[in-house]
């Protein structure tokens, strides 16, 4: 196994009676958000026959298997077999990603909360304006609500703590920081988060066959628009975004 700071990882346990979660560390940092994509990766890969579904969480990757197929000891021994496979902490991540190039409006009610942020960043206005809509960042993970991207991560500045009380409700579309992240609210929502942005990017979309837009391993910039420019966007389910294929 491969040694990380606190501890050994990765670490194997049973979730529940049909399921395994596979964790490469036990908080959040780039090589272990790694793994936990390219493991999930891998695992579809296998194609082994009892898996029946897979996710990923911040560092951890999650399966679910037929035990009436595969019972629990094959199946653990089929993961460790993969794991030994390689160093998964320096593993490339999986292909098909996309990156996002997401316009959003950093000005006034769009951004009620730009400028507290900021100071709790020790950046102005602008420049903190200038970090965000300027950061490329991976979709860490899915969580939260359906097709909420946790968006990371940002330099250290924004390592900034959530609030210790909620606002009351961000719209759909809204960009809000906290702990060197970002989140895209695809539902209006309260949240500790403040709110710096507003884009008008549908995520979630459940008439379609992929209801969530952005995958984990995808990777989004929110360039900065104008309110006028956001007001002619509101019509098209992608707001303006557009992706393109990482290679």
């Amino acid at each position: 196994m491969t040694k990380m700071q606190n501890g050994t990882w990765p670490n194997v346990k049973t979730a529940g009676f049909d399921g395994f979660l596979i964790s490469f560390g036990d908080q959040l940092n780039e090589p272990a958000n790694r793994a936990a994509l390219a493991f999930r990766d891998a695992v579809e890969r296998a194609n082994l026959a009892a898996v029946q579904e897979t996710s990923t969480s911040l560092v951890s990757t999650y399966l679910r298997f037929d035990p009436l197929a595969f019972d629990h000891a094959a199946m653990r021994e089929a993961l460790m077999a993969l794991l030994a496979d390689r160093n998964w902490f320096e593993a490339d991540l999986p292909q098909g990603r996309k990156l996002w190039r997401v316009p959003t409006v950093y000005e006034g009610d769009f951004a009620p909360q730009l400028d507290e942020a900021a100071q709790a960043a020790g950046l102005t206005r602008a420049e903190a304006i200038a970090s965000i809509s300027t950061s490329r960042v991976r979709v860490q993970t899915i969580g939260f609500a359906p097709g909420m991207p946790y968006l990371g991560a940002l330099p250290e500045v924004w390592n900034i703590p959530r609030q210790t009380a909620l606002n009351a409700q961000t719209p759909a579309g809204g960009l809000c920081v906290a702990i060197r992240q970002l989140v895209l609210f695809p539902v209006a929502t309260p949240t500790g988060w403040r709110h710096i942005g507003q884009t008008a990017f549908r995520l979630f979309r459940p008439e379609t066959d992929a209801p969530f837009v952005l995958r984990p391993g995808d990777e989004v910039m929110f360039a900065q628009t104008t309110p006028e420019a956001f007001a002619k966007m509101q019509s098209d389910p992608d707001g303006g975004a557009v992706s393109e294929a990482i290679t």
